[in-house]
């Protein structure tokens, strides 16, 4: 995962970056994951002890709806965020540990603009995730 600035798409936006919005930025900036609130909470609170719950739901939806995060559902009954990419992306989430691993497959690409097109549609936008157990998993884990 390639790491995104939000502090510089906040300033893109024209959005006012207090400390703790500063705080909350840096945080989602350097995450390898894609956090839900709680953990962004956790992450900010153990670099600015001041920095409440509320505090982090009111930021996350702020830059939600600046266009600076995307939310996910993994399915997992926690919504997830992570920096709006540049580059178009999907994901597969691996159900048994939870691990998004995010690809961008040109084939899958152009299958989606083709479906669209027999169906009578230009495709404008779409989000596809995967979702899957490892091929390798052990015998003892199988379900």
């Amino acid at each position: 995962m390639r790491q995104i600035n939000i502090e510089t798409l906040c300033a893109q936006k024209g959005l006012r970056i207090t400390g703790q919005r500063r705080v909350i930025a840096q945080v989602l900036s350097e995450a390898e994951d894609h956090p839900d609130v709680e953990s962004l909470y956790e992450r900010a609170s153990a670099i600015d002890s001041g920095i409440s719950i509320a505090t982090v739901y009111r930021t996350v939806r702020l830059f939600e709806e600046a266009g600076i995060l995307e939310r996910h559902d993994f399915g997992d009954g926690r919504a997830r965020y992570e920096a709006s990419p540049e580059d178009h992306h999907d994901h597969l989430i691996d159900v048994e540990s939870g691990k998004i691993i995010e690809f961008s497959d040109e084939d899958m690409e152009s299958l989606q603009k083709i479906i669209a097109e027999r169906l009578g549609y230009k495709l404008v936008d779409h989000r596809l995730e995967l979702y899957g157990v490892p091929l390798n998993r052990s015998p003892k884990s199988s379900k």
